[in-house]
């Protein structure tokens, strides 16, 4: 059967854009991963109790792979879950099947499938062509293309600057990293001059929600290329700001809008 849909969704998928691509495959593989959830699944353990796995991430990735294959054979694929090719045309697919995977087996809703296509190494690209994060669980898509971002269909607004004291900060801090002094000073900095501090452990969800205006700012250290550059590409969209500072031993990556990056630049450099 999954064989007979991916058949069917190359066929009538042939000529899309790359952004009209990146949206129908994370919305059939945010669906793909719902559908399996509500079925059963089984689960195992990567790194941790809540680095996870399950065979909705692995069906999903491999669905999507085996697309990209097809329809654009020449392009690079990066997959959490292991998928890899090397690009002969500079541009890259980087995939998470299930971005919050521990939510995901634990039947909460936070959870997202995302993809982002980069030019150049997805470590450091030069640029992020196009990325889409869906979110199943409502429905819900967000695309980046051609300096903006949208969600579902519809273009998102600018965003307003605004100081952080007066905003939500979406976070996430390993209960490990809390016996970390450096990482655990740096984080307190930041996170303790927000108006409010939200941990909800699915990065890409949490910067389709920055896109959106609906939270003010994200900060998270040694964050994965793909779940980094799709929620990247939607924040810069609508005029955010999402980069990368070095303090307390780790890379972080922050995102919002302009005035709130900058504090927290700063408060994590000092």
């Amino acid at each position: 059967m999954a064989a007979v849909s991916t058949a069917a969704f190359i066929e009538s998928h042939t000529d899309a854009p790359d952004h009209e691509l990146a949206a129908a495959l994370t919305r059939t593989a945010g669906e793909l991963a719902l559908r399996m959830r509500n079925e059963g699944l089984e689960t195992s353990q990567k790194t941790s109790v809540s680095d996870v796995v399950t065979q909705a991430d692995m069906a999903a990735e491999r669905f999507v792979a085996e697309t990209l294959e097809a329809l654009r054979p020449d392009d690079g694929i990066l997959g959490e879950e292991g998928a890899a090719k090397e690009s002969t045309t500079g541009r890259t697919w980087v995939i998470d099947p299930v971005d919050g995977t521990y939510n995901f087996s634990c039947g909460s809703d936070y959870f997202c499938s995302a993809l982002a296509l980069v030019d150049g190494a997805p470590s450091a690209p030069a640029s992020i062509l196009t990325s889409a994060v869906m979110r199943p669980a409502l429905d819900t898509t967000w695309v980046a293309h051609g300096g903006t971002s949208e969600r579902n269909g519809e273009r998102l607004p600018h965003l307003e600057n605004a100081p952080l004291n007066q905003l939500a900060l979406a976070t996430y801090l390993h209960p490990r990293d809390m016996e970390n002094a450096e990482i655990r000073d740096a984080w307190m900095r930041a996170a303790s001059q927000a108006a409010t501090v939200r941990m909800w452990g699915a990065g890409s969800v949490d910067l389709a929600t920055v896109a959106s205006s609906g939270i003010g700012g994200w900060i998270q250290h040694s964050v994965a290329d793909w779940d980094w550059l799709p929620g990247k590409a939607l924040v810069e969209g609508v005029g955010g700001k999402a980069i990368k500072v070095d303090a307390g031993g780790v890379t972080w990556c922050v995102a919002g809008n302009e005035q709130l990056v900058d504090e927290v630049e700063a408060l994590l450099a000092e």
